[in-house]
């Protein structure tokens, strides 16, 4: 895979239905082996991105390319490169899993992938109705089938939305293996402890536009949420105390458990530390908590700061040429 260039790109994209704005203006890039994410709660055009980089839907502007192939001009050479597990897998109830995967290779014009149902823990379902799988099970055929042509690219449409923890984390596994193997990964998800857990990267897209792109610890770490400090001492020096700490903007007390919401965890944490060493009290637990995805995304959304966030340029870099600008 050439390194040089992105895997992905999407470049102003716009998706109408009549009066019906699905996608404004959704930009971003996809580095090759990366695990990216895109974000949004559900309407936000997640799933019309992907169909129109799928090309399952004709976008009504913009420029989508797979490892340097236009998608809507040039669709027949941009499908071999993707792998794509849908929101809805759309198979027969009553088809059988040895019969699905010959008949997606039959398809893909590549020999039957036993090796894959055996990788994915089907190879004593193959006789099984796709409709009698668990929701794990049905999960693993539907990637299983995605990877059946060896894509450069797998673009992955909520993959773990219904599953209960242990199919998750299960599923979750298989793609750190994947992104492992130089893999890239397009991940849509309306879940966002699950794009922290696994994602380089991530667009966040609300009302169908970017609003951000950067790594779940760039977003968590450029907003106005305080990091927790919370501390813990063998005799409670800190609980129900009044001790004035930098960067602290809030003391909660919690059981055995001081915590304080801090603006400059650093300076809040020496300050503890010192604090203890003027005591004969012992620490036995101390630990610093950023805001998580979740809470920078609803900062994001409630509070309107998407429309001046400064994370990243969402936008790739424009082509002068067909901008009409003179080089």
């Amino acid at each position: 895979m050439d390194t040089t260039r992105p895997a992905v790109r999407i470049d102003r994209l716009e998706k109408r239905y009549g009066d019906t704005i699905a996608v404004a203006d959704v930009s971003f890039d996809v580095r090759p082996g990366e695990l990216f994410g895109v974000l949004g709660p559900n309407g936000a055009g997640k799933t019309t991105t992907l169909e129109c980089l799928e090309g399952l839907r004709t976008p009504d502007a913009g420029h989508l390319e797979v490892l340097g192939v236009d998608v809507a001009s040039d669709p027949a050479a941009a499908r071999p490169l993707l792998g794509v597990q849908l929101q809805v897998a759309g198979l027969p109830t009553t088809m059988r899993v040895g019969e699905a995967m010959r008949f997606v290779c039959a398809y893909r014009g590549v020999p039957p992938r036993d090796d894959l149902l055996e990788r994915f823990g089907l190879t004593d379902k193959l006789t099984a109705a796709y409709g009698s799988l668990s929701g794990g099970q049905q999960r693993r055929l539907v990637l299983a089938l995605a990877l059946a042509h060896d894509p450069q690219v797998l673009v992955l449409d909520e993959p773990t939305s219904g599953l209960d923890v242990p199919a998750r984390a299960e599923l979750h596994a298989t793609l750190r293996e994947l992104r492992g193997a130089g893999t890239t990964i397009l991940l849509a998800t309306h879940d966002m402890a699950e794009a922290e857990a696994l994602c380089d990267r991530v667009a966040i897209v609300l009302h169908g536009r970017t609003v951000a792109v950067a790594s779940p610890a760039e977003l968590t770490t450029s907003g106005q949420g305080w990091s927790t400090v919370s501390v813990r001492t063998a005799d409670g020096t800190f609980v129900g105390a009044d001790v004035t700490l930098p960067g602290v903007q809030e003391i909660i007390a919690d059981g055995e458990y001081t915590r304080w919401l801090s603006d400059d965890p650093a300076a809040t944490v020496t300050a503890v530390l010192a604090a203890l060493e003027r005591t004969t009290d012992e620490l036995i637990d101390l630990r610093i908590e950023r805001p998580s995805l979740e809470e920078r995304f609803l900062e994001l959304t409630s509070t309107g700061s998407w429309s001046r966030d400064p994370i990243d340029d969402h936008r790739p870099p424009v082509d002068d040429a067909k901008e009409g600008v003179p080089s």
